[in-house]
């Protein structure tokens, strides 16, 4: 009997150690020892998803399939029960995560909130920061751009995984541009040696905006689109912003500099002269179809409008291209305002507990393992427009170098922020007027998100 009792103990304790020296299957992260959520449920709750508990296909295809696999493994691995739902919807998704801050029903959670929320409860210690000794905030897979937007007095607050999403771009009617004896190539040309700039653009809204039959009225127009856009990244592209941080660590108005004026008093001159703006029966979007009409060359939107599915220019009958917005000079920095949903954690837990859950944030955010596929951002854009397009500016403005990240967003929406006191009014008044109209207003906000 004493015999079979050793036996038993040695063949248990080689379990032990084999199960010590167990390799993650090949391709996943490494296991990272003493992690354990005793089968908790981690909810991550975001505002699109549904409320219906997701099931898995039951017929998936090879990728879905290693998804599912995968996260069983997460969930195994680390005695835990992940999944993610909507909680809230775009405008109320915040006021969910303040609700559950102030009253924990013990249940963890992470949150997935939309960017124009994020400054009030950053600024209101709703969220924690990612102090995680699992995660590193270095590595790659963190999009550089938020993590520096969603950093305050050196704590990192949210997180966005992967590339950004493309914002701001400048969309052109190739027919349009031809009649009027334009190349639209050479714009993918020039945009690609660094040439194409604010002179270069101005010169063809020239030559684009005309009165075919002399009746006073304009047939054909350069420009129209968003203005909102248009000012917005004039300033960025100027090298200038609305609110920055100051040498303290304070964030302040920013939009008296001479960058961002000279940028706002030159896109207000291309609206005053070359944009097609909303007649006097038009909706505040009616851009939208009178691009698609086909009597203006060029269309100021945000990618999503051209590039994804059910995209809106998706039943254009004339074709299209598409490049970044101008620079000031040549050489300069082509931008898009990128604008992602963070990912943030409810300040109501331990450090410890803080910490895991940052790391399953991390697991859950990878890429299906054997399928991180560097292209697949591209799905089937190449149906919509031509592959410089996408091969060329689509993929340039991925990158993280020409994202920037607007600073209104710690006070509230653009359209709360800027809308009525300088974006809608640049057509009274100058930008400097409104500046400084607007100034003690600005100040003020920054002033309580500053905690004054």
């Amino acid at each position: 009997m004493k015999k079979l009792i050793s036996l038993v103990l040695a063949l248990a304790m080689l379990c032990v150690c084999f199960a010590a020296l167990a390799e993650s299957p090949e391709g996943y992260p490494e296991v990272i020892e003493g992690v354990s959520f005793a089968g908790a449920k981690i909810w991550i709750a975001d505002y699109w998803s549904g409320t219906s508990s997701s099931e898995h296909k039951s017929d998936p295809n090879d990728e879905e399939q290693a998804l599912y696999d995968y996260r069983a493994w997460i969930n195994e691995t680390y005695n835990a029960d992940v999944y993610q739902l909507q909680d809230g919807d775009w405008g109320t998704c915040a006021e969910q995560l303040i609700n559950f801050v102030g009253t924990p029903d013990g249940s963890l959670r992470l949150y997935i909130i939309e960017p124009g929320k994020v400054g009030s409860l950053m600024a209101n210690g709703v969220i924690a920061p990612w102090k995680s000794e699992y995660v590193d905030l270095e590595d790659e897979k963190w999009n550089k751009a938020d993590l520096s937007f969603m950093t305050k007095n050196g704590e990192v607050y949210g997180v966005y995984a992967g590339n950004s999403e493309p914002r701001q771009c400048l969309y052109f009617n190739k027919r349009v541009l031809e009649e009027a004896n334009i190349d639209w190539d050479s714009i993918y040309d020039m945009q690609a040696n660094g040439t194409w700039t604010w002179d270069v653009f101005e010169d063809m809204l020239k030559q684009l905006t005309k009165d075919t039959d002399n009746d006073g009225v304009v047939d054909i127009w350069g420009l129209t689109g968003s203005a909102d856009d248009m000012y917005v990244t004039s300033v960025f592209s100027n090298g200038g912003s609305f609110f920055d941080f100051n040498e303290a660590g304070e964030l302040y108005p920013s939009m008296g500099s001479e960058e961002a004026l000279s940028a706002l008093a030159w896109a207000k001159s291309l609206y005053e002269n070359y944009f097609y703006q909303q007649p006097a029966d038009g909706n505040w979007d009616y851009y939208k179809e009178a691009f698609k009409a086909g009597n203006i060359g060029f269309y100021m939107y945000q990618c999503y409008g051209g590039f994804n599915d059910n995209a809106e220019l998706a039943n254009m009958e004339d074709e299209w291209g598409c490049v970044a917005f101008p620079v000031p000079h040549a050489g300069d920095n082509y931008v898009t305002v990128v604008s992602d949903n963070m990912v943030v954690i409810p300040a109501c837990y331990d450090a410890e507990t803080a910490s895991k859950l940052a790391l399953i944030y991390d697991l859950w955010s990878n890429p299906t393992p054997g399928y991180d596929d560097e292209d697949s951002w591209i799905g089937n854009k190449y149906n919509f427009t031509d592959e410089r397009a996408v091969d060329e500016t689509y993929a340039m403005l991925r990158e993280s170098e020409h994202c920037v990240t607007n600073k209104v967003l710690y006070l509230g929406t653009q359209n709360d922020v800027l809308g009525n006191s300088l974006l809608w009014a640049l057509g009274g008044s100058t930008p400097a007027e409104l500046v400084e109209a607007g100034m003690p207003e600005w100040q003020a906000r920054c002033d309580t998100f500053n905690g004054k």
